[in-house]
């Protein structure tokens, strides 16, 4: 196939995206984009494009399998530990002390679930700890995503062994119900709401938050858009509110002037 004949298709079939899907492929890295459209071309054993285009118009139950691709739906509980313990050594504490009626907490792109109930967890152990369990009704985690498959099973909160490699055992044992799949216990799944929501179309949730957790999100958007993200998240935070990145990301563009690094080498940042 020519370069030019595979550019064609490849533009063709993300506007079907686009239009069929609303799922807007252009503030995504193309390198990205293609290299996960082929790992659903190879399974499905077509070589073009076009092909690939018309066989989501044969079998409509690709697409579901075709956006969980695209949507990049890999976690864990409690993922790179070393980041989870700098939120419970600075800011979580900071944060429970302020007087104030509701603790907002976003996870953008949580995918199935494992992010916002483990900072709900973190949230909890700390109430215990400080014996202040009554707290506890101020603290809202909401846990957003593009992808619904992804928000069911996030609803469901029921998971594997292999989704607690990052747990530490005591939280495991605690906080989580015997036997697999577990689940958070009651007490913390009703500190998380779910929505769906997409980042790139849609503003972020009202309300100033008191912490913004995008972990391993924003690697596969192209620099304007990261960049227009950041803004968002800075305007969504309040004064003095934190952000935290993945490990591989980094704060882009004149935002970054904006926040001051809390832990720089776990990607936690103050908004100025």
């Amino acid at each position: 196939m020519s370069t030019i004949a595979d550019d064609a298709g490849f533009r063709a079939l993300t506007t079907k995206i686009a239009r069929e899907r609303d799922f807007h492929c252009e503030s995504y890295k193309e390198k990205c984009l293609r290299r996960r459209i082929a790992v659903r071309m190879r399974a499905r054993a077509v070589h073009t494009f076009e092909d690939y285009a018309a066989l989501l118009d044969r079998d409509p139950a690709e697409w579901e399998k075709l956006l969980d691709a695209l949507t990049i739906n890999v976690t864990k509980l409690f993922r790179n530990w070393e980041t989870y313990a700098a939120l419970d050594a600075t800011v979580i504490p900071a944060l429970w002390a302020l007087a104030e009626p509701s603790l907002r907490i976003w996870s953008a792109g949580c995918a199935s679930g494992e992010e916002p109930y483990s900072l709900a967890t973190l949230f909890y152990r700390h109430a215990e700890r400080a014996r202040q369990a009554e707290r506890l009704g101020r603290v809202r985690v909401l846990g957003t995503d593009i992808d619904r498959v992804s928000l069911e099973a996030a609803a469901r909160a029921a998971y594997p062994a292999e989704a607690f490699a990052d747990t530490p055992r005591e939280i495991r044992d605690r906080y989580f119900t015997p036997g697999y799949p577990a689940m958070p216990v009651p007490a913390i799944r009703t500190l998380v709401t779910l929505q769906r929501r997409d980042l790139i179309l849609e503003p972020p949730p009202a309300g100033n938050h008191h912490l913004i957790v995008c972990r391993n999100v924003l690697i596969y958007f192209d620099r304007a858009t990261q960049e227009e993200l950041f803004a968002r998240f800075h305007a969504a935070l309040r004064p003095g509110g934190v952000l935290v990145l993945g490990k591989v990301e980094t704060l882009v563009g004149t935002i970054r002037n904006r926040f001051a690094p809390v832990e720089a080498r776990e990607r936690i940042y103050r908004r100025l």
